[in-house]
């Protein structure tokens, strides 16, 4: 590389001079150099007078002589000058530009050169990243999705407060009031948990003060699920029918819990902290209700050891991944007969309000042995234990929107859960989130309008196809793959839908104004608007549910620094909010933005061909659309990914690669296809510039960018959750995962065969 670096600039001292010549030739025809006229041509010219002399004045010798110069003079040129194009084309220069030195000093100070990129990848790219960033106080991880998320707030937070209200529409109107509401502190401090009080009591009240003697649990059970959009034993939701894409249908599956997964209460000894954690702010949360101590440590002991009861029966997530196993279509008669501790049309009547049901609307179980162990365990358990548990949730939904003791509250918890140290989090960060929860196509309009120019969405689409266009080349060399699934599987990717940016109504302000017409907001108060929030989007389920599936429902907002594949609609999607630096620039060289945002696109157009992805058709419907041959070779060489990443362990704790399969596969096909797509843009437009003193070929730097979209760092506690809950390996092991099982990376990188990040084994799937 030094050699080469030498090279350049001896070239181009060479080239420089040559052209200073060149200048003084054409316009100082009388100030000839020494280099080239010998001094006796010289002497001659100064006797004959101060000025130049006519051809016919010159000797013969002298006329010969200046022929002679000007021919070799002009075959100089040429020579040089073809040496200049020749080199070009061979051997690219630097990038000087004002991005590309910027760019290169952020990829030069987040890499640590002393680190063997052979034998840890991750380091080698994130090293001096790591380094330089410590965790941020309240923060239980961080990496550059924080922080562009973090840079997509600030934004919004500019807009909400200091866009006039003048020439909004009504929808971005009601975004800056909800905002407002939740800014609104002292009304906050001052209504205290007065609002949570008033509803429990209007649900039947719960028993922190005496003993739960009512027979209410259907009544309750109705209310918490409709009015407070809660799931305490199972969830109900309308969505796309896997088998029938063209029509929504009411579904049902096993809802969570109150930790994020069945483990913590399982496994005991392992999780004894988060445990008492988790009941020592369940008892505070009573006391602060109301409650005495006493009262409130016996009734959240007992919430506890049910929720225990209701992890022993809900199913791993791992177990859960083939959906045609999982799909149980049925009539709404058929759940009394499956779950009959519940009053099912009552209950489906009132969630789906005013739409009418009978007995025999259609319904998908997802959860078909759950739903009979939950129903046994309901009818097995005291009334007021159900009923504590089920006002329990209702609770644990509304701290974040009550005043600042409850959140104190949670904020000891989460110390515990996640390992975040306690910090000032400004107001606004909370009530921008939660805006753009609630708001956030009417907020994204905004943020649109503000910050995402119309090229973009044409060069990110451009980049799909170009994404696409290398998968199905490489679909072509899958050897285990029978011709006629491959023909079948280059069908679906062809049909597959891409949404870049955002959501082409939000543009409308007429169609923004009636998307939510029906959500009313007051600039106070705060704990009402989230109220009415959990209403209309209660309407908004039902009347889903009589029409087919929208193409322009996203199911992420445009600010949000994250993408996705829906497979019953076959599309991917693309927010404005990730289609900015690091993971891409215009200005920035081409192999960075492969690296980063065009793995992206690989990810999420690879999820059509992981595990889960692959069981549905071009049309988006579950059915087995392979042939069976096919099948059975997908599973033999996903094995090989499971093994894997199954052998990776973070803090001694090993991952769980089944339950991130689907996430590894895309990883892995993303990377390929990302960086097929570069060489092809390479063949049609030739090498580009390097950046300067980075000392990366651009096919390295390629790889480099994609690793360092994932450096991280993390807590203890939030990696444990991550590796219990998360369908994505840890960052670390989404690059040293993925560049192992990539020849394309050992070459460039010259590593040996058996080095960590060139095992003999590789896993290829795409």
């Amino acid at each position: 590389m030094e050699v080469l670096r030498e090279s350049i600039l001896h070239l181009t001292f060479q080239m420089s001079t040559y052209k200073r010549a060149t200048l003084d030739e054409e316009e100082l025809v009388d100030s000839t150099s020494d280099d080239i006229y010998p001094s006796a041509v010289m002497q001659v010219s100064l006797s004959r007078g101060p000025g130049p002399r006519c051809w016919t004045e010159r000797t013969h010798n002298e006329r010969r002589l200046l022929v002679l110069v000007c021919a070799l003079s002009l075959a100089l040129f040429i020579c040089l000058l073809t040496l200049g194009v020749h080199y070009r084309t061979g051997h690219h220069g630097v990038c000087l530009s004002e991005p590309c030195v910027t760019v290169a000093s952020s990829v030069l100070s987040s890499m640590d050169r002393s680190v063997d990129p052979c034998q840890d990848f991750y380091n080698y790219a994130c090293g001096g990243w790591i380094k330089n960033n410590p965790l941020p106080e309240g923060k239980s991880r961080w990496g550059p999705f924080s922080n562009l998320w973090e840079h997509n707030m600030a934004v919004m937070k500019h807009l909400l407060e200091n866009t006039t209200m003048k020439g909004l529409s009504t929808a971005e109107k009601k975004a800056q009031w909800y905002y407002q509401a939740c800014m609104n502190e002292a009304k906050i401090e001052a209504l205290g948990a007065q609002p949570l009080q008033e509803l429990i009591n209007a649900t039947g009240g719960w028993g922190l003060a005496e003993p739960w003697e009512k027979d209410t649990f259907q009544e309750v059970l109705r209310m918490v699920s409709a009015n407070y959009r809660t799931s305490p034993f199972f969830t109900v939701f309308v969505s796309t029918d896997s088998k029938s894409s063209n029509s929504n249908i009411i579904q049902v599956d096993q809802s969570g819990l109150g930790l994020p997964s069945r483990d913590y209460y399982l496994n005991k000894t392992a999780n004894a902290k988060y445990l008492k954690a988790y009941l020592d702010f369940l008892v505070e949360l009573g006391v602060l209700l109301g409650g005495s101590a006493e009262t409130s440590q016996t009734m959240m002991s007992e919430i506890v050891g049910f929720e225990t009861l209701l992890a022993n029966i809900t199913v791993p997530q791992e177990e859960r991944r083939d959906e045609e196993l999982i799909y149980h279509k049925m009539q709404a008669k058929d759940l009394t007969t499956l779950a009959p501790a519940v009053e099912w049309m009552p209950f489906l009547k009132a969630m789906f309000d005013p739409v009418a049901l009978n007995d025999s609307e259609p319904v998908v179980v997802y959860a078909k042995e759950y739903l009979q162990k939950v129903s046994d365990l309901i009818q097995n358990t005291n009334k007021s234990v159900l009923n504590n548990y089920m006002i329990m949730k209702v609770v644990r939904k509304m701290v974040s929107i009550l005043d600042q003791k409850f959140q104190d509250a949670e904020q000891r918890f989460f110390e515990v859960m996640y390992g975040t140290k306690k910090s000032c989090t400004p107001r606004w960060k909370l009530c921008v989130s939660d805006t753009d929860s609630a708001l956030g196509f009417a907020l994204g309009a905004l943020f649109v309008k503000a910050t995402f120019a119309e090229d973009s969405k044409t060069i990110a689409e451009d980049m799909v196809s170009d994404i696409k266009q290398a998968f199905e080349e490489s679909l072509k060399d899958v050897a285990w793959m029978d011709s006629d699934t491959k023909m079948a599987a280059k069908e679906k990717a062809d049909a597959i839908y891409n949404m870049v940016g955002y959501p082409k109504f939000i543009m409308d302000p007429k169609e923004l104004d009636k998307v939510f017409n029906d959500f009313e907001v007051v600039s106070e108060l705060y704990f009402q608007n989230v109220m009415q929030y959990y209403n209309f989007s209660g309407r908004v389920t039902g009347d889903q549910l009589r029409k087919a599936p929208n193409r322009n429902q996203w199911s992420m907002t445009p600010p949000t620094v994250n993408a996705y594949y829906n497979p019953t609609k076959n599309e991917m999607v693309l927010p404005a909010g990730i289609l900015q630096a690091p993971f891409y620039s215009r200005a920035w060289p081409k192999a960075l933005n492969y690296g980063g945002i065009g793995v992206v696109m690989g990810h999420e157009l690879t999820h059509a061909f992981d595990d889960q992805g692959r069981e549905y058709d071009k049309d988006g419907n579950l059915r087995s659309w392979w042939k069976n041959s096919s099948v059975e070779a997908f599973k033999h060489q996903t094995q090989c990914m499971v093994e894997q990443y199954s052998n990776y362990t973070i803090n001694k704790e090993s991952l769980n690669g089944k339950h991130t399969l689907g996430e590894n596969i895309a990883d892995n096909g993303g990377l390929k296809a990302a960086y097929k797509a570069y060489v092809n843009w390479i063949r049609k437009n030739g090498e580009e510039d390097t950046l300067p003193a980075v000392g990366l070929t651009n096919h390295q730097l390629f790889f480099v960018g994609f690793a360092q979209v994932w450096c991280s760092v993390r807590t203890p506690e939030s990696s444990h959750e991550g590796v219990i809950t998360d369908p994505h390996s840890p960052s670390r092991y989404r690059v040293i995962g993925t560049v192992s099982n990539s020849r394309d990376f050992s070459r460039h990188f010259g590593c040996k065969a058996n080095s960590p990040m060139n095992p003999k084994r590789k896993c290829e799937l795409w």
